[in-house]
């Protein structure tokens, strides 16, 4: 059988796969995907590079069903909703940290930036979930009701799980160093600070939750670019941002 080339433009990681078990799984319910084969590698970069065509494969929606995401029944119950995500590659290595923000379940602003040459995975979503509780700390002043998502449980447990028991161990914990203190110390009082009208969830990573993906593709255009400032991108084109490459 001819070797073919799988092109994603729009999945849960994006680029060109040698094997359509790998291409299915990053496109199979995922909202929005897109993706085609082509006989040659070749082929398969000049599309890839040039953006999908009419003729390029979407992959089947879901079935609609009457049972609402946990994301979908918050978007009625917040004001705000604040999507963070880091990226590091390698890790450790170029790290970057990206920020989604909806008001009424409608995309407003994408953020990204932080850029840091010597940085780790974990310290990219600490900074990023810094970022969204700066956000939401403003928002939360002029009396909105906010969310913050992140796809991090280690950077949730830091903040909401653990801080409070090694602030009252003198900022020790049994076993060694606690990594990242720096961050996780200034977050935490800031996370303090806006509760209880703040609430932090966990949101599984790369399964097609828009704001998710849309945060995952920012901190991955932070690492590219090797943006140190923490900016708005623009224009907010959805499907052309999916088709940025994934962290």
């Amino acid at each position: 059988m001819a070797q073919k080339f799988y092109v994603v433009w729009a999945g849960r990681r994006t680029g060109i796969f040698l094997d359509w078990e790998t291409t299915r799984s990053l496109v199979h319910e995922f909202a929005g995907a897109r993706y085609k084969a082509f006989a040659t590698r070749d082929e398969a970069e000049r599309a890839f590079r040039a953006g999908p065509s009419p003729t390029s494969a979407r992959a089947a929606a879901p079935k609609p069903s009457t049972k609402k995401t946990p994301e979908a029944d918050d978007a009625t119950r917040f004001g705000v909703q604040l999507y963070c995500d880091g990226a590091c590659e390698p890790n450790p290595g170029n790290a970057g940290s990206g920020l989604v923000v909806y008001r009424g379940g409608i995309l407003q602003e994408l953020w990204f930036g932080l850029h840091n040459p010597n940085g780790t995975n974990n310290t990219a979503e600490l900074n990023a979930l810094y970022q969204a509780l700066l956000y939401a700390a403003r928002e939360i002043e002029g009396g909105a009701t906010v969310q913050v998502l992140s796809d991090s449980k280690y950077s949730i447990n830091c903040i909401s799980v653990w801080a409070p028991g090694w602030e009252k161990k003198g900022w020790k914990k049994s076993g060694g160093e606690i990594k990242n203190l720096d961050i996780i110390k200034t977050a935490y009082a800031l996370y303090t600070s806006v509760l209880p009208q703040l609430t932090l969830t966990h949101v599984s990573a790369h399964v097609g939750t828009e704001g998710n993906e849309l945060a995952d593709r920012m901190a991955m255009h932070a690492v590219l670019t090797k943006t140190r400032e923490f900016i708005r991108y623009e224009p907010i084109d959805v499907p052309a941002i999916l088709r940025m490459r994934a962290g």
